[in-house]
């Protein structure tokens, strides 16, 4: 029994001094490594957004011009303002997902650097 407790004890101290280890070399090497690893990241935000952006600018073209279509040629009074509420919906969730782009950019540089300049 003394023998188990014994040697969980000692796997949590080997644990807790491998973690403590571990934050370390991190905390040493983050300024190191701290401006490439936050460049790398914009870059690869900026060209998700933008394929996010490219993409969802085809899918409200579609839906909105299906959404049209059927507003014009449907003779059924719920289908016409389905599809005026789906129309309202499209343009709604594609500008704001443009002005998300635009509050960045203008944001980014008043808080660049960690610290608010403006």
């Amino acid at each position: 029994m003394v023998n188990k407790l014994e040697r969980k004890r000692h796997l949590q101290t080997a644990y807790w001094s491998m973690v403590a280890v571990a934050a370390a070399l991190i905390v040493s090497i983050s300024p190191v490594l701290a401006d490439t690893i936050w460049d790398r990241f914009s870059t690869i935000m900026r060209d998700v957004y933008g394929q996010i952006v490219g993409i969802s600018t085809i899918v409200a073209v579609t839906v909105a011009a299906i959404a049209l279509v059927v507003r014009m040629v449907s003779r059924n009074q719920r289908a016409v303002d389905e599809a005026t509420a789906w129309v309202k919906r499209v343009v709604i969730t594609w500008l704001i997902l443009n002005m998300l782009g635009f509050i960045v950019a203008y944001l980014q540089p008043l808080i660049a650097g960690g610290s608010y300049t403006g």
